[in-house]
């Protein structure tokens, strides 16, 4: 393990150094610097590896052992919680307000944590990935009103989880769920939740040793899979449809 993070290249192109070396002390920490464009963004991800970082902050480059993953045939919903979707008459999409969605996500207040780890320069980097076809968002709407959401990178047939919001009780859940049917239906066997938490666990989250979390997606990043946007591969689902899912 590294005693300090690896100072990347200002290529974008240059390699990152093994996720397998990052530092256990921050968890995870493997590199600082560089930027944001679509190919460090992409080989980032591609390698088992996020940015995460604040304002004022160089680019801070994570790959933490274990991960936090669901696995799209196990997101878990209450049982009072599926009662209650059986009277929803929300809708889920995707792809059709993506710049809302993240701006959402970054106004989100998150426990013990002051300000928002999406800056502005995050928020653009993740558009431009959204305009490529490599960043997509789920949108759970009430009519026309957008509830809830969440976003990730796809490449391959691997979901990247960056992150969720709601404005009604429930939103985000509904997002993580619909996101998970639809992957599931598509042969997409995980998302990336990135680090553990204790809301992640109650919705079916469970830790993967890095190791294996790596191999994994390596072979899943090479799956060929359509490419573009999500709008009509997604469709729209019913957010009282969910309430029959089995529960794990």
């Amino acid at each position: 393990m590294r005693q300090r993070p690896f100072v990347l290249s200002t290529d974008p192109h240059a390699p990152f150094p093994p996720a397998d070396s990052a530092m256990r002390d921050p968890d995870g920490l493997l590199a600082i610097g560089g930027d944001l464009s679509q190919p460090r963004l992409l080989n980032a991800y591609r390698h088992g590896i996020f940015p995460w970082f604040s304002a004022g902050q160089p680019p801070l480059w994570w790959s933490p052992d274990p991960r936090m993953v669901f696995r799209t045939d196990s997101v878990r919903l209450s049982s009072r919680f599926r009662r209650e979707l059986k009277r929803s008459t929300w809708r889920i999409r995707a792809d059709t307000c993506f710049e809302k969605v993240i701006t959402a996500c970054a106004q989100s207040p998150r426990p013990r944590q002051d300000g928002t780890w999406i800056t502005s320069g995050m928020r653009q980097a993740y558009i431009d990935l959204h305009r490529q076809g490599h960043a997509h968002s789920v949108e759970v709407f009430d009519g026309d009103h957008l509830v809830g959401g969440i976003y990730g990178v796809a490449i391959g047939r691997m979901f990247f989880g960056e992150s969720m919001f709601s404005h009604r009780s429930g939103g985000s859940k509904v997002a993580l769920a619909a996101l998970a049917a639809r992957l599931c239906e598509w042969s997409w066997p995980l998302i990336d939740a990135q680090v553990e938490n204790d809301h992640l666990h109650s919705l079916g989250g469970c830790l993967m040793p890095r190791q294996t979390f790596l191999e994994q997606i390596g072979r899943l990043v090479d799956q060929p899979s359509p490419e573009g946007a999500w709008t009509h591969r997604f469709g729209v689902l019913a957010a009282a449809s969910l309430s029959q899912a089995s529960v794990p």
